[in-house]
């Protein structure tokens, strides 16, 4: 909905999006498999404007990326496949696809989560590849593969013909051995936040002096849909290092390095700690369990979702310091509280 209601183009563009959700096809009882399945089961609807390439994206990632310079790149070169890349180092390595270019930029070598010593090394790049391809990396990094990919249509379609359900394990390996495949070494901001501790780690990251991720832009503004929501009214507080995002409402609470989403409500005596509040829908109504945070709670390493409601009085601070945990409307994921979309958890709950 926030895609569908942000990008929205006027009778004199040809450009158009459309949401494609999972379903189940006729003689298929089956949900998408991997990133290969999920575009396998679209691709009729993919090449029905007869487009030249196709642009594959990651949904669970965010980085800062000119897609035009990605596609450029991709045609100069000729190629049948693009990969987009980016330097990390040997621990991020072991849980991403790994790859290793020639000094043409041409992809030689391709292996998903490499866990062995001698594959790392092995993998490393060496000062002339660094110098040849602009990787701008410190010395003992490796290429990771973004999971971002420019296709010519005909490669895709026939890779999509041969069984593999997943790009980086499947399809990829079979493109390096059969078409021609080049990296485009990635210079900027980019996150995998595919994880709960990974998407809040890059969240807090964001509210920052000077964040990695620069929000505020003017060449590189940030889009959404408009509400038309009033300021954040503050009342009585103190905030330090924070994002408040527009319509919240807070009331004699502490803020400290958190992220208050749009039309949050913490009230009076609570405490927010490195906490993301996905805000709500509304700001509900007046019962005795009302929509956001309520007085006197302390919340520290969480993640709020929409239209939570947090009772007086709670304390949700992972006390015992477990990595996993499962609780009656909330989990624990990485160390990070999670409280899900319209869950209650009653006054004076601790955690």
């Amino acid at each position: 909905r926030h895609i569908a209601r942000t990008y929205r183009f006027d009778a004199f563009n040809s450009g158009f999006v459309n949401i494609l959700a999972a379903e189940q096809r006729r003689g298929d009882t089956s949900w998408y498999q991997g990133t290969a399945d999920a575009v396998r089961q679209n691709i009729d609807r993919l090449v029905e404007t007869d487009p030249t390439e196709i642009v594959i994206l990651s949904g669970d990632q965010l980085y800062l990326m000119d897609l035009e310079r990605f596609v450029r790149s991709h045609r100069e070169a000729n190629a049948d496949l693009s990969i987009a890349v980016s330097p990390v180092n040997r621990e991020e390595a072991r849980a991403l696809g790994i790859l290793r270019l020639d000094r043409r930029r041409r992809l030689v070598e391709f292996e998903e989560k490499p866990q062995q010593d001698d594959a790392l090394d092995h993998l490393t790049l060496d000062a002339g590849t660094v110098e040849a391809t602009g990787a701008d990396a410190e010395p003992g990094s490796l290429l990771a593969s973004m999971g971002m990919y420019v296709f010519r249509t005909q490669v895709l379609v026939d890779l999509l013909n041969h069984q593999g359900d997943d790009f980086g394990k499947n399809l990829i390996p079979r493109a390096v051995t059969e078409s021609d495949v080049v990296g485009f070494v990635h210079r900027g901001y980019w996150r995998d936040i595919g994880t709960i501790g990974a998407f809040h780690a890059a969240s807090l990251e964001l509210t920052h002096q000077l964040p990695s991720l620069n929000l505020y832009d003017p060449d590189r503004p940030v889009y959404t849909r408009p509400r038309f929501l009033p300021p954040v009214k503050v009342s009585d507080c103190r905030i330090f290092e924070s994002l408040l995002a527009d319509g919240a409402i807070l009331t004699g609470s502490e803020i400290r390095r958190s992220i208050i989403g749009i039309r949050s409500q913490v009230r009076s005596g609570s405490v927010i700690d490195r906490t993301v509040l996905m805000g709500n829908r509304s700001y509900g109504d007046t019962d005795e369990n009302p929509l956001g945070i309520g007085h006197n709670c302390e919340i520290r390493d969480a993640i709020i979702d929409s239209d939570a409601r947090i009772g007086d009085g709670c304390r949700l601070v992972n006390r015992d310091g477990v990595a996993y945990a499962d609780g009656d409307g909330w989990y624990i994921r990485d160390g990070i509280i999670v409280v899900p979309r319209l869950q209650l958890i009653p006054p004076g709950t601790v955690i």
